[in-house]
Parts: C-alpha cells; sequence; structure tokens
C-alpha cells in the first residue's frame, strides 16, 4: 500500500500519498478547487507544470505556492483562498560562479549537462520541478536516470524548483528559489528551457476538472489517481495518444479521444514515419494498446458544463454535436517553443523558436540553446541538441559537426509534425463573448474584440497582467486575432519584491 501523509486542509485532516505533489493529491482526493479568480469564480490547476499558477494555494503559511511543484510529504497545512503575507519572509542570498549554467533539466538540459561535465566544466543545473527529467521522464526511469547517472558522476550540481528571474549582466543572472536568491555568473549558458501547451478559450474551459493535456499527464506522473474516472482528451497532436494509454494503464475509463486534425491528413503523417521506424512502431504501439477507445479526427471541444465542477464536454463532430459525461477533460492544442529566457538574455527569435547555428549557439554569443525551445520535435531531436549544446558551451565544437547528419533528420521530422497537426480555422471561432481569455485578471472575450493589439489590451484590460503573465492567454491570442505577443520582460516568474531589489552579493541578511 502507498504511502500516505496527514494534511489539514482548510482546518479538515485528510491523507494525500506522499510521494505525490499536493496538486494530484487534491485532485485525486476529489479536492478539485484550488481557490478564486478576482470575481470570485472558482479556479483549478490547468497546466500541471507550474506554468498557470492556478493551483496557488497558502502552505505551511506560505502564500502563493503553485501546488503542482510541491511535494505532499512534509506538508501539514494547505489553505486554498491564498493571502498576502504579512511580511516578507526571510531569504538566503548568495553569490557564486561556474562554468556552465543549465536552464531545463529535461532530456535536452540532462543531455548537455553531462557533455559539458565530462569535459571537465563546472556545471549547475536549474529547474522550476522538484526533479529532473521533464515533463517526459516525470519518474526517473529509463534514459533519465542514466544520464543522471552521468551527470553525478561528472560532478553536474542540480538546483530544483529554482527560476531563471533576472539578467543582471552579460551571462550574469539572478536565479530565486523557494527561499533562496543566487546570483550566479557564468561562462557559458545552455537554454533548455523546453516547451510549453497552447490551450484555446471555449465556453466553460475555465471549470474546475477541465485541465491541460500534458497537465494531466504531468499530474498523473506525479501521482493523480485516475482509478475509475470517466475521461475526456481533445485538441492535437501525438500527446494525445500518450495521454490517453497513460490514463488507460492506471485505470481511467477514456471516453473519447478527439483529435481536431483531418483523417487524411494524419494518416498522411504517420505513412512519413516509415523514415523514422523507432517512432512508427512507438505509435502504432500506443495505437494497439489503446483498443476500443474511441478515436475521431475533425473533432474539436465546443463547451464544458457542470455545477462547480466539470460534468459534460460536448464536442464538435462533422456530423453535429455529442456531449458526454465525464469527470475530467484534457485539452490541448499542440506545443510551442518556450523562448521567454532566451528572450530575456536578447536572443534572436524565429518563428517564435530559439534561433541557434550549427553549434546550438544563439545570436548572444556563449549563450546555447538546446531541445524544443529551438523548436518542437520530440525527444530525440532534444538529445542530440542537447549534446551538441553542452559540448560546445565546454568548447567542443567537434560533436555538433559529428551529429549534424542526425539532427537534420529530426528536424525534417519535426516540420511534418507542425504541418500535420497545423490548427484549423474555425477554432478561432471557439470564444463567444462572454468566454474567459485572460483567466488569472477574468478578462473576456468580449472586452478584447475592440482592442488593436497585445499592448492596448493589456492597457485597456490587464490581459496577460496575471500571475501566470500571459502564458496562457498570449499564445491563444496569437493564434485567434494574429496578435505579436513574444515579450519577455523581467521578472520571468513572479517573486517576492525582495527577490528584485537587493543587489548581488548583499549577504544573507540583504545589508
Amino acid at each position: 500500500m502507498a504511502e500516505t501523509t496527514r494534511i489539514a486542509l482548510d482546518g479538515k485532516p485528510i491523507d494525500l500519498p506522499a510521494d505525490a505533489s499536493l496538486a494530484a493529491g487534491l485532485i485525486g482526493h476529489r479536492e478539485l478547487v484550488c481557490g478564486r479568480s478576482p470575481s470570485g469564480r472558482l479556479r483549478a490547476p490547468l497546466c500541471g507544470m507550474g506554468i498557470c499558477h492556478e493551483c496557488r494555494a497558502t502552505v505551511d503559511g506560505r502564500p502563493g505556492v503553485r501546488t503542482c511543484l510541491e511535494p505532499a510529504r512534509g506538508v501539514r497545512t494547505v489553505e486554498r483562498e491564498t493571502r498576502l503575507p504579512a511580511a516578507e519572509a526571510a531569504w538566503t542570498r548568495s553569490e557564486r560562479a561556474v562554468d556552465v549554467l543549465v536552464v531545463g533539466a529535461g532530456p535536452a538540459g540532462l543531455a548537455a549537462a553531462a557533455e559539458a561535465g565530462e569535459r571537465g566544466r563546472r556545471v549547475l543545473v536549474v529547474d522550476d520541478n522538484r526533479a529532473a527529467g521533464g515533463q517526459i521522464w516525470r519518474g526517473k526511469t529509463g534514459r533519465a536516470g542514466e544520464l543522471e547517472q552521468r551527470c553525478s558522476r561528472a560532478g553536474v550540481e542540480f538546483l530544483a524548483r529554482t527560476s531563471l528571474a533576472l539578467r543582471l549582466g552579460e551571462r550574469h543572472l539572478r536565479l530565486v528559489g523557494p527561499r533562496e536568491v543566487l546570483d550566479l555568473r557564468c561562462s557559458a549558458i545552455v537554454l533548455a528551457s523546453g516547451a510549453t501547451e497552447r490551450f484555446l478559450p471555449f465556453p466553460g474551459w475555465e471549470l474546475p476538472g477541465v485541465l491541460g493535456l500534458g497537465g494531466l499527464q504531468a499530474l498523473i506522473k506525479d501521482g493523480l489517481d485516475v482509478r475509475g474516472r470517466r475521461v475526456v482528451l481533445a485538441g492535437s497532436g501525438p500527446l494525445l495518444l500518450a495521454v490517453a494509454a497513460l490514463v488507460q494503464q492506471r485505470g481511467g475509463l477514456v471516453r473519447r479521444v478527439a483529435e481536431q486534425a483531418p483523417n487524411d491528413r494524419v494518416a498522411g503523417f504517420v505513412l512519413g514515419l516509415a523514415a523514422h521506424p523507432s517512432k512508427l512502431a512507438q505509435a502504432l504501439a500506443l495505437r494497439v494498446r489503446l483498443g476500443s477507445v474511441p478515436f475521431a479526427y475533425s473533432n474539436w471541444p465546443l463547451e464544458a458544463r457542470g455545477a462547480g465542477r466539470l460534468e459534460t464536454l460536448t464536442l464538435r463532430r462533422p456530423s453535429g454535436t455529442e456531449s458526454i459525461d465525464c469527470d475530467l477533460a484534457g485539452i490541448g492544442f499542440g506545443l510551442l517553443p518556450n523562448a521567454r529566457p532566451a528572450a530575456l538574455l536578447g536572443c534572436r527569435l524565429e518563428r517564435g523558436a530559439v534561433a541557434v547555428d550549427p553549434a546550438q549557439e544563439t545570436s548572444v554569443e556563449g549563450v546555447f540553446a538546446a531541445g524544443e525551445c529551438t523548436g518542437v520535435g520530440g525527444l530525440d531531436k532534444a538529445l542530440l541538441e542537447g549534446r551538441s549544446a553542452g559540448a560546445a558551451a565546454a568548447g567542443d565544437r567537434d560533436l555538433a559537426r559529428a551529429l549534424a547528419g542526425r539532427l537534420a533528420r529530426e528536424r525534417r521530422f519535426a516540420a511534418r509534425l507542425e504541418q500535420a497537426f497545423a490548427l484549423r480555422d474555425e477554432l478561432r471561432a471557439l470564444p463567444r463573448p462572454e468566454t474567459i481569455v485572460c483567466r488569472c485578471e477574468d478578462v473576456r472575450w468580449g472586452e478584447l474584440a475592440s482592442r488593436p493589439d497585445w499592448t492596448d489590451a493589456k492597457l485597456q484590460t490587464r490581459c496577460g497582467m496575471g500571475p501566470c503573465q500571459g502564458r496562457v492567454c498570449a499564445p491563444a491570442l496569437e493564434f485567434l486575432r494574429g496578435w505579436a505577443v513574444g515579450d519577455a520582460r523581467p521578472p520571468l516568474v513572479p517573486v517576492p519584491c525582495g527577490a528584485l531589489v537587493h543587489p548581488p552579493g548583499t549577504g544573507a541578511d540583504g545589508a
């Protein structure tokens, strides 16, 4: 039997799996709601990976904690109505230097850290999450374990639950952890910041129980119990199959998998996988595992309904509409490069991704990038780019030349992936005037109709001005309205004022 830990949720004692994240444990306990929006609307986890900030709660007296990143083990109290602190808690402040900083501990980041560390460099890896592995390797199994062992043998240091917040100067950064501020100087930087999920607003999408597709996957891997729960998955991309298989494996009941792309386009993509035998085998194995799970093309979500939580999801079908009773829904419309750290450092972007040379160096000298932030292309591309970037950051560009042919093939696959699952124009009609678009500030679609661009929308409606800093609504509006929304203003994550105002090297007490 799994070990449990007892916490007091709003004063009521409940038992959660000790190894789960707080968000996963609470949802598994049927406690979906974490708080309320500025206008009093119920809010619950969406992204499952620390981006949307919808799972914030006060944990052991610490307000604003993202419960999807917080382990349940050791927690005593959780208050779902987040309060503002009476005074800022004491923070530890320090300053140090390393040879190579790796931002992100997913496959690309771990591969980069291993290559740089094995070349004798002092390497520090930082990640928002509580463990290495990224979204693909949550759980420390298989290849993640192998790379972590290589990193450990090479003396690579890992700082969990730590975010890049500010650029202080050339390769001089401020990192913020749960109770620490670290000012870091580094000779080289490898950005392996991964991808974020694209959400598109539709009526009822803010109901508790409607999760991101990747968010549902992350929470299940972090301990969410879905046994016996009715689940609908909708959106676009290969992640639909992977999440459906995971839900089924963990005892969930997959009621429908709805892909917005047409059948012929997806079939053409699958046929093209003949050039990538391992990917073809993986796709076919997933489809076989799903067996009789209903899978539909040219289907997409229209409306979520329920009294305080999700009860039914209505899908648009070629022949009309269909409403399906469900307990949870995973909705996601593809992945987008997380290029914000690169933008903060002044790196050039191309079509929303970080532009790099053959050795993975960006337009800023000494700053490299690898993985999904340079373009969404899957695990193999991320590993190859990570290896190239890590070696180049350590002064060795020969590896990049050796891997060039394999990497070119993976980038061709990425281009086919993007083309096959391109979003259809009908999705631009999803929101109604009353539909919430900016979940942080409760900005509705009708309020944005007369706004000419992203900057004006922020000034006039506060759209994108909440805790997620536009990570949810900006990509949606980029698709829905064609707005250019590529700003990345510091700090990259919400931090206490003390993390911003104290100069480098001021000591533990800030004096």
